[in-house]
């Protein structure tokens, strides 16, 4: 009994990791690009198509060539898929703005 438990909470652990595996877009096939956020099995083709004809990408962001991926496809699978092992970088961080420096109240009298 204990020994099924356990057996079904590693296969669950297992399970789960898969789901948050990173998918190389230059190796993927069909069944891996549908596993991506807005990837239907239309999609996954092109992306096979576009490879097929065109050669490997060279960045995560080159997905966007492929017809109909466009920004908003590539934001929610930008941190689920790589080139190479490389994940595609984070949009850089805004700074925050300057304030300027108060009055001085010795300066004023």
């Amino acid at each position: 009994m204990l020994k099924k438990l356990l057996i079904t909470v590693l296969a669950s652990f297992a399970l789960m990791a898969s789901a948050w595996a990173v998918v190389d877009i230059n190796t993927a096939n069909q069944q891996q690009l549908e596993s991506l956020k807005g990837i239907g099995p239309e999609k996954a083709k092109d992306i096979i198509d576009y490879r097929s004809k065109n050669g490997a990408f060279k960045t995560a962001e080159d997905i966007m060539k492929v017809p109909g991926i466009k920004e908003g496809t590539f934001a929610k699978i930008k941190s689920e898929i790589s080139v190479g092992g490389k994940v595609a970088a984070p949009a850089a961080a805004k700074a925050p703005k300057a304030s300027k420096p108060a009055a001085s109240v010795a300066a004023k009298k």
